[in-house]
């Protein structure tokens, strides 16, 4: 399982102009499944989550987590994460997970974080999505449960 976690003052998602899920200060996580991936990934990447410690406290050092900060989370599912371009111009999706796996596991995994506190939007799962956000810092991470 990978995420990319950008640190956010706000962010949407939008379909055909509609916009399906927003927060204000938090998280936009882009979740890529591969077809290795099973509930103890989903768990372990929560909690990782939940846990990261990247906003700044009184003393501006990165101190605090998204629990901490009050921060919101806009998770976006996103199957390109586990595209190979080693070879060839047109990237290779054969690591990312089969839809059916994948759909699955993305729910539970929004399903985790909710349990752990936190507020949770989304995309849709499989449509063509616009994501806007203000990449707070900025800050960039990329998580992988397998590394």
């Amino acid at each position: 399982m990978r995420v990319v976690v950008q640190r956010s003052k706000h962010a949407a998602v939008t379909i055909d102009g509609e916009t399906v899920g927003s927060i204000e200060q938090g998280f936009v996580l882009l979740v890529g499944l591969t077809h290795e991936d099973t509930e103890n990934d989903v768990r372990w990447m929560a909690d990782k989550i939940a846990g990261l410690r990247i906003f700044e406290d009184n003393s501006d050092k990165m101190n605090l987590s998204i629990l901490d900060a009050g921060g919101s989370i806009l998770s976006v599912s996103q199957f390109t994460l586990y595209g190979d371009c080693r070879k060839g111009r047109r990237p290779n999706f054969m690591a990312a997970a089969k839809p059916e796996l994948a759909e699955v596991l993305y729910l539970n995994f929004n399903e985790v974080l909710r349990s752990s506190g936190l507020h949770v939007e989304t995309g849709r799962f499989g449509a063509m999505m616009d994501v806007s956000l203000v990449n707070w810092g900025p800050v960039t991470l990329l998580l992988d449960s397998r590394q």
